[in-house]
């Protein structure tokens, strides 16, 4: 093991437990964020060598406060946490969903990032990945793209929700740079997983899009900051 650490949130399943997994595997020592003490602990117990459980709500600001003052140095954070509530268009979403979905993916990192930041500057190489979608691109949802058909306005909270998170992606890269941070955002394309409804039986392997993630996790120092990536690498557009 080196002496690096990472914390990957909303580690306990799907495309979280794999970011996790890599990360130890590459001799990282790495948080499994979760809310659920009893589902990350198992998650631990199935990445062995090098996890370990650190309880975490992104949208409990207390408990957020605890977490962090757990962790004396860190050198990688995954913002992988998100929900989707529904596929509803915005005509067909109550302010309340739209409420939900940016409670967990934009205010939720921000809390999460800004607690873990002191951390982060103990770091000679802090890197923050934040898991986007390609459907927050507002090019590629209106243009040809290779990820899904343009032109629909579905998930409405979802997407807009993930739109924020991208513009907060530039706008932190932007302000940490002379720190030496790199912060890039990752669209991990359709996987199976419990995100949306038809995702489980009509994504691909959650484990590709971490190996994603595992690229912009152990970016060199001359690698790229503020920028969108899908899972094999190729830049998304904003």
């Amino acid at each position: 093991m080196n002496d690096r650490t990472a914390l990957v949130t909303g580690a306990n399943k799907g495309i979280g437990k794999h970011i996790a997994r890599l990360l130890a595997a590459e001799g990282l020592k790495v948080y499994v964020g979760s809310r659920d003490p009893g589902r990350g602990q198992r998650a631990v117990e199935e990445i062995r060598a090098g996890a370990r459980l650190l309880v975490l709500d992104v949208t409990d600001p207390d408990g957020i406060a605890q977490a962090a003052a757990q962790v004396d140095r860190l050198d990688v954070l995954v913002n992988n946490a998100g929900i989707a509530p529904s596929l509803a268009s915005p005509a067909d979403t109550g302010v309340e969903e739209f409420r939900r979905a940016y409670e967990t993916n934009v205010f939720g990192v921000t809390a999460v990032t800004n607690a873990f930041l002191p951390a982060l500057r103990r770091s000679p190489h802090p890197r923050i990945v934040n898991i986007s979608s390609g459907t927050a691109s507002l090019t590629w949802s209106t243009n040809p793209n290779p990820q899904f058909t343009p032109g629909s306005g579905g998930a409405a909270a979802y997407r807009s929700s993930k739109a924020a998170l991208n513009a907060l992606t530039v706008f932190y890269a932007q302000t940490l740079a002379e720190d030496g941070f790199k912060v890039n955002a990752l669209a991990p394309g359709l996987r199976a997983t419990d995100l949306t409804p038809g995702a489980a039986s009509a994504g691909a392997d959650p484990a590709e899009a971490a190996d994603g993630v595992l690229r912009l996790a152990l970016l060199p120092d001359d690698g790229p900051t503020g920028c969108f990536f899908s899972w094999d690498g190729t830049p998304v557009p904003w």
